[in-house]
């Protein structure tokens, strides 16, 4: 793995968890979210909860995608690893990921995201709280991550 590349991948994800981190603190004094809560939101939080929403997403995947395969590159782990499964397995063991099953809960309220609940105020409150706690649990990840590269930098 190039050094170069691998540090552009860094940057990317870099720059989706400062904004991210952003909208968490602009959206700190909203909680606890609630059916409630969200029905008097502004047109400008509901952007910023927009926002929240996508760069947890294109953290998550930019991660997934990008960064994670680029750190078994780097370490020459690759290996046979067939399923991404096996990825997130060999990453855990090596130290580069915390957790592989909290991983998938990651990705996991990722793709709940896709899934639009405009008429269910009750789901909405839900799925936000839950992923506001895990948005921190991803910016760790990524600082556990980028920690781990730097030895192989």
């Amino acid at each position: 793995m190039n050094r170069d590349i691998f540090l552009s991948i860094a940057d990317i994800c870099q720059t989706h968890a400062e904004r991210l981190r952003w909208a968490m603190n602009e959206l700190e004094q909203r909680k606890p979210f609630t059916p409630e809560t969200l029905g008097k939101l502004s047109q400008l939080e509901l952007a910023i909860f927009d926002q929240f929403i996508v760069r947890f997403s294109k953290l998550q995947d930019a991660m997934g995608a990008k960064l994670l395969p680029a750190i078994l590159e780097l370490t020459h782990e690759e290996g046979e690893l067939a399923s991404f499964i096996d990825k997130l397995h060999r990453l855990e063991k090596i130290g580069a990921l915390s957790s592989s099953n909290q991983w998938l809960k990651l990705r996991e309220m990722r793709n709940q995201f896709a899934h639009d609940y405009p008429d269910d105020p009750e789901i909405q409150a839900s799925l936000l709280s839950k992923a506001f706690d895990m948005a921190t649990v991803l910016l760790n990840e990524l600082e556990h991550v980028l920690s781990f590269a730097e030895k192989y930098l």
